[in-house]
């Protein structure tokens, strides 16, 4: 198999680390793999298939001869960089929000909607991790019952928002004073109904994301609302989901769609205390699915719990997949 040379932008924050081991892990054929980051983390090093690499600092001609770059450091970054990157001919895949509502720029999440990584243009956007696994569960159950309305509050850990919100969660577990804070509020012992910033009309930034992204990744129209939570776990994010059909469907017939479909793991029996939870989500790239019952409250209707890791299938790990079927093509 040909090999590749590959960029990693962000490579020591939890999403470019992460972006690394997955490559890794997943055997992606790397030829010669480049580390990029801010020059206060020029000199670090990540390791890489048993081999300390070196972090560089970010510049326009660090892309030379590239042909896949995984950009994760913020939008701002990304507006800045990425077009550097595509005119050295790398394809950019990109994690942040810059890209992900232009209307020419593919936002993909491969078990959804894999056709379009393929009609990009230089640039693929990863969309938010809350979307990612969400969309993992609502394609298979649209296309067999047809989705009217879609109510989704998100239980967010704290490594969603880098590594200055996981320090600050630990050292106020540890009773002392954060030496910088993410958050306008304590988090350990709390959940913040605020994910990045308000809007006039009372809904944040993150979830008019996942309301708008997950329209566009399944081209569909049909109605979606959220309430995006802040939560202190360090495993993964939380999904409640509740779902209005077009159709009749029972509890059982999503269960065994579900069970069926490529990424998803059912773990449904409450009577045992089996049920999805951030912690056992760590550190893997399933989306996994519980608490499925009924709604009786409209017609055909079902609730569910999704539980997912945020840093790998709801960023790293996405990223990666779409690089992989560029290098098959297909």
């Amino acid at each position: 198999m040909k090999l590749h040379d590959v960029a990693v932008v962000g490579a020591t924050g939890l999403v470019g680390r992460a972006m690394v081991k997955v490559l890794e892990e997943r055997n992606f054929p790397v030829n010669r793999l480049v580390l990029l980051a801010s020059e206060r983390s020029v000199g670090k090093e990540v390791t890489f298939n048993g081999k300390p690499q070196p972090v560089h600092k970010l510049e326009p001609e660090r892309f030379k001869h590239i042909e896949y770059a995984l950009f994760s450091a913020g939008a701002t970054i990304s507006k800045e960089f990425a077009s550097h990157a595509v005119k050295f001919g790398a394809v950019v895949i990109d994690n942040s929000s810059a890209f992900r509502m232009e209307e020419n720029i593919p936002l993909v999440v491969p078990e959804v909607n894999r056709k379009q990584i393929f009609k990009h243009k230089g640039i693929i956007a990863n969309p938010n991790c809350s979307t990612i696994q969400l969309v993992v569960v609502l394609k298979p159950l649209h296309d067999a019952f047809g989705i009217k309305r879609v109510v989704v509050s998100t239980y967010q850990s704290v490594t969603g928002a880098g590594k200055i919100a996981v320090e600050q969660l630990q050292e106020e577990l540890a009773n002392r004073t954060p030496a910088q804070k993410k958050f306008p509020h304590p988090i350990a012992y709390n959940c913040l109904p605020h994910i990045d910033i308000f809007f006039e009309d009372g809904y944040t930034k993150e979830e008019f994301k996942v309301i708008n992204e997950t329209k566009k990744i399944m081209g569909v129209s049909f109605k979606v609302t959220a309430t995006c939570v802040r939560v202190p776990t360090t495993g993964g994010h939380s999904e409640s989901v509740n779902i209005e059909f077009e159709k009749k469907c029972t509890p059982e017939q999503v269960r065994e769609l579900l069970r069926s479909t490529p990424g998803v793991v059912v773990q449904d029996d409450p009577m045992k205390n089996v049920y999805p939870m951030p912690i056992n989500a760590h550190d893997k790239d399933d989306v996994f699915v519980g608490r499925i019952r009924k709604d009786d409250t409209v017609p055909n209707g079902i609730n569910l719990w999704v539980v997912s890791d945020n840093i790998r299938k709801g960023a790293a790990t996405n990223a990666v997949q779409i690089a992989e079927a560029l290098v098959l093509g297909k």
